[in-house]
């Protein structure tokens, strides 16, 4: 028996590949499917399964490509009521493959419909879990998203009434040297404090993981609820399209028009340039906004949170190479059926963004209006200035109006990423100034420790 375990690092998303006796079987396959076709090769073996834990929110999955292409079974709890054809698998059901057994666990909290599946070797012995988005490393899944979504839509508070059931009868109960591998890390909005650890045991997590330290179901509700980030507007749309089936990538990315420059762009199609600050700084198309897709930058998160699942757009990069990256990134989400078209840039945008001078802001920062554009439980506690006016950067599109129009705008964030996308929002919306402080916020930040 070999397991693999497959990390995005821009989504946070861990999937998996187990091989045994030339049978292979993947656990919550991102879309691409090229790195466990891949693995089956390495390992003499023919993908025969996808397991699903539920219909996933912040990814695309790629079981329905893996049953079209290979005639892979995809299996899934019947509760998520999907459209393709699949195996049911309720809670106590045994599925072989190779050599190998997975297990379903009907573990609902983080939604209604979801399974774990755990994992025995060739001799029958409990060896790991796959807890989706169920059971984290140091947490476990939000309860938030399946309101109104979804084939079973459940409230936030139910649903963190079945979580309780599902740690204290479910995974409690396994044997504490069973590995635990989840589908997300830090980083992930699927849940509030995800460790950096990919992977744990049973034992280790009900030592040190907050949810499993509760033997009063009402606190541990409370406990539950409280904290949850913000729910990206692309979520919904994903637990849908995960619940029909998403088409083959390659297909999909073929059907994304290649633009020839700024003549091609048609007025009223949001353009999002994906370049680094400094260069959309430097010239940029009228009404772009800026959302960095640099390797390790959280681009996918952040297109699905500022563009609406049903708004068209276009993506404007530095060269093709980043252009095809950032059209495969998009796609990851689900994101390419309403791209209107992907160019280069090149070099005839008229727009330039104002630059700082950060001397003067530190001198007078009251002759600014400051915006900080950080989620809402960022700022609780933890305010950089005075006064600063906080419109979370996935609403500032919609709420740029209650920005007072009288002074220049000095937009920051936590780091300098997410206020080249916030200050380009508001140069759009505003007839005054618009800073971004960037990476200089860190200053400021030490000085109000």
């Amino acid at each position: 028996m070999v397991v693999k375990q497959f990390f995005d690092e821009t989504l946070a998303h861990s999937s998996y590949a187990i091989a045994s006796a030339g049978k292979v079987a993947l656990v919550d396959p991102a879309r691409d499917t090229a790195p466990y076709e891949a693995f089956a090769r390495d390992n003499d073996g023919e993908i025969v399964a996808v397991f699903e834990t539920h219909p996933h929110a912040d990814f695309i999955s790629s079981h329905r490509e893996f049953q079209e292409k290979l005639g892979a079974k995809v299996y899934i709890h019947p509760k998520a009521g999907v459209a393709y054809d699949y195996s049911p698998l309720e809670h106590g059901e045994e599925v072989k493959i190779g050599g190998v057994t997975f297990r379903a666990l009907f573990t609902p909290g983080h939604s209604p419909d979801h399974n774990s599946y755990l994992l025995l070797d060739e001799n029958g012995v409990e060896k790991a879990v796959f807890t989706g988005d169920s059971l984290f490393i140091g947490d476990v899944g939000r309860p938030d998203l399946r309101e109104g979504v979804g084939n079973i839509q459940a409230s936030r508070h139910d649903l963190a009434s079945m979580m309780y059931e599902t740690i204290t009868n479910i995974f409690t109960k396994l044997p504490d040297d069973v590995v635990v591998y989840p589908a997300h890390g830090a980083g992930s909005l699927c849940g509030k404090n995800l460790s950096d650890d990919l992977e744990s045991t049973i034992g280790r997590e009900k030592e040190t993981n907050w949810a499993f330290q509760f033997d009063d179901e009402q606190k541990f509700i409370e406990s539950y609820l409280e904290g949850q980030s913000f729910i990206p507007k692309y979520f919904p749309y994903d637990v849908d399209l995960n619940r029909k089936g998403a088409g083959a990538l390659d297909t999909a990315l073929a059907g994304v028009p290649r633009l020839h420059g700024k003549a091609d762009i048609k007025e009223g199609i949001q353009i999002i340039d994906v370049r680094p600050s400094a260069q959309f700084k430097a010239g940029h198309y009228a009404g772009a906004i800026n959302i960095q897709a640099g390797e390790k930058e959280k681009f996918e998160t952040w297109l699905g949170a500022i563009v609406a699942p049903n708004e068209s757009y276009y993506l404007v990069a530095e060269n093709e190479t980043q252009l095809t990256e950032v059209i495969f990134r998009a796609a990851k989400i689900g994101y390419e059926a309403q791209l209107a078209g992907g160019l280069v840039y090149d070099g005839a945008g008229d727009e330039k963004s104002e630059t700082i001078d950060l001397a003067e802001f530190k001198a007078n920062p009251d002759e600014y209006t400051i915006v900080d554009i950080r989620n809402t439980s960022e700022v609780k506690g933890n305010e950089i200035f005075d006064g600063a006016i906080n419109l979370p950067l996935h609403e500032l599109r919609q709420r740029s109006g209650e920005v007072p129009a009288g002074k220049p705008v000095v937009v920051h964030c936590a780091g300098g990423y997410r206020s080249a996308a916030g200050s380009s929002i508001l140069e759009n919306a505003l007839q005054v100034p618009v800073y971004d402080l960037s990476e200089a916020v860190k200053e400021f930040q030490e000085v109000s420790a």
